[in-house]
């Protein structure tokens, strides 16, 4: 992943964000946990970097989980 190329999603704890990676590469996106920027939230300290266009994907995999989170968020 590169820079431009790059959204976040966010959650509202680190242990949701723990789970939605695990979810996220079990469902073959690519991805990563990262610090969240402050610019975007200072609600949870971790949230995961995907590539933006496996957006669509990511997003289907958890509303299909039930998780809660907010965006993704292109950075």
């Amino acid at each position: 992943m590169s820079a431009g190329e790059d959204a976040v999603v966010l959650f509202y704890s680190t242990s949701h964000a723990i789970k939605a990676q695990r979810l996220l590469k079990n469902g073959s996106v690519p991805c990563a946990m990262i610090p969240v920027p402050r610019h975007l939230s200072s609600d949870c300290g971790a949230c995961i970097r995907i590539d933006r266009f496996s957006k669509n994907h990511a997003v289907a995999i958890l509303n299909e989980k039930q998780m809660q989170f907010e965006g993704p968020v292109n950075i």
